[in-house]
C-alpha cells in the first residue's frame, strides 16, 4: 500500500491460521500523521471498530480512560502479536511491526483476530 494519511476506511480480515472465514468490514480510523498517532485513544471513553496506528512499533496506555487490545502488523498487515493492556502500562517495542492496530479490550478476541491472520484496509 502506498503513503497513509489520517482519515477513515473499512478494515477486512481475511483467513489466517485455522481458516476463519472473514466476515463484515469493521470501521476503521486511520493515524498516520504524529499529530494524530501522538493523540491515539487519548481522551476517549471507548472506540467503534479500530484505529490504526502508522508507523508504528510500539504503543502506550498512560492517560487512557479504558483497557485496549493491541494487534502488532508486519509490513504485509499480517498480525504478529495482540495484547490486552490496562491503563497507563507501556508496551514494548515489538521487532518488525511497522503498524499497530488498537480497538477495545475483547474486541479483537471477538473478531477472531490472532497471529497469522492477514488484515484488509480499504480508505
Amino acid at each position: 500500500m502506498g503513503r497513509w494519511h489520517d482519515g477513515r476506511g473499512r478494515l477486512w480480515l481475511d483467513a489466517g491460521p485455522g481458516g476463519a472465514n472473514p466476515g463484515a468490514p469493521l470501521p476503521l480510523e486511520i493515524a498516520a500523521s504524529y499529530r494524530a498517532r501522538t493523540r491515539g485513544l487519548l481522551g476517549r471513553d471507548g472506540i467503534e471498530g479500530a484505529l490504526l496506528l502508522t508507523p508504528a512499533s510500539s504503543v502506550h496506555t498512560f492517560r487512557m480512560r479504558f483497557a485496549i487490545d493491541v494487534a502488532y502488523l508486519d509490513r504485509r498487515l499480517t498480525v504478529r502479536a495482540v495484547h490486552t493492556m490496562r491503563p497507563n502500562r507501556l508496551g514494548r517495542p515489538r521487532l518488525r511491526s511497522r503498524h499497530v492496530l488498537e480497538a477495545e479490550a475483547g474486541a479483537m478476541a471477538a473478531w477472531g483476530l490472532r497471529p497469522g491472520t492477514r488484515l484488509r484496509i480499504e480508505t
